[in-house]
């Protein structure tokens, strides 16, 4: 099933949302995966993505664990894979792999730089340059739905958010079925992406475009995270919560945690008025904060007697 088709048959009795994991370092945070993974299934997301590490640096671990997702759980997986760091031989045996584990939804991206996206992009010899090419070495395998980003700021490489918004449009125009956006922090700018796209091309605006969240727990991780990303926290989400952090020497990390949760669902239930087809949560492998606001916004109904497995321990 496509993750378009997952998107509508959820909307028939709630707004869908789906969830992204990110490949472990290590066995404990396999196990951490995992947890999440059994605690997000009942609640029946749309999809779960898994990322692809910066210079594609978890290409194993991500080929692996979308496959034992794909085997071993109900949830429906979506490989990430990027062109950076990859020969277009290398990216074809991903795409293999990917068919031949049962995994047709996949996130073409073009990645990251090893170091973060204000290194300097290098293409692979004997790769790809952009996205939309990894878009059309996809669908030309044949079997995948290809989903691709979008940048409600606009990516840190375009030239202006014109060509931003070209950018994105080519790549739906290549075969891509939907969107999923970079996490923001601003309503507005999303929703002024989606304008954006709508205006470009109507055809390819009528493709679900679905918006990137993340609960925040933690002021510095946040922080930490934007910077990777080169993206901004509106002045007016800092100082809510640097309030919320007070004045002391160490950050009142359940304050901002209950600021970061009432953010998020607000943010949600804004984006939900809107109409857009499902909510993107970023874990970071965990399920408790996004859960919470998953059941702030009533979506956390859990499937009775569906035959979800399990992996066990």
């Amino acid at each position: 099933m496509s993750v378009v088709d997952r998107i509508a048959e959820i909307a028939v009795a709630r707004t869908p949302f789906s969830v992204e994991f990110f490949p472990p370092r290590d066995e404990a945070g396999e196990a951490q995966l995992w947890r999440a993974a059994r605690a997000f299934e009942p609640l029946d997301p749309a999809f779960v993505s898994v990322t692809y590490g910066a210079g594609g640096t978890t290409r194993d671990r991500t080929a692996r664990i979308v496959g034992e997702l794909a085997a071993t759980t109900s949830l429906l997986p979506v490989a990430h894979l990027t062109a950076v760091g990859h020969s277009v031989a290398e990216l074809r045996e991903l795409i293999d792999h990917f068919a031949a584990v049962g995994v047709h939804n996949v996130l073409a991206l073009r990645g990251d730089p090893q170091g973060g996206v204000r290194q300097e992009w290098v293409q692979h010899p004997e790769g790809l340059a952009y996205a939309v090419e990894l878009v059309e070495l996809i669908t030309a395998a044949g079997g995948f739905h290809v989903g691709v980003a979008s940048f409600p700021e606009g990516h840190p490489r375009a030239i202006n958010l014109a060509a931003d918004t070209a950018n994105l449009v080519n790549k739906l125009r290549a075969g891509a079925e939907y969107s999923i956006s970079q996490m923001f922090f601003d309503v507005e700018d999303f929703l002024r992406l989606r304008d954006r796209v709508c205006a470009a091309d109507p055809e390819q605006g009528a493709k679900p475009l679905i918006p990137g969240l993340m609960p925040i727990t933690s002021l510095r991780s946040v922080s930490r995270m934007v910077e990777l990303m080169d993206s901004q926290i509106p002045t007016s989400v800092l100082e809510r919560l640097s309030r919320a952090a007070g004045d002391g020497p160490a950050e009142n990390r359940d304050a901002v945690r209950r600021a970061g949760i009432e953010l998020a669902t607000e943010m949600s239930r804004r984006l939900i008025d809107e109409g857009v087809p499902c909510l993107h949560f970023c874990t970071l492998n965990f399920a408790k904060a996004t859960s919470e606001v998953l059941t702030n916004l009533g979506l956390t109904q859990s499937r009775v007697g569906s035959g979800a497995v399990t992996r066990g321990d």
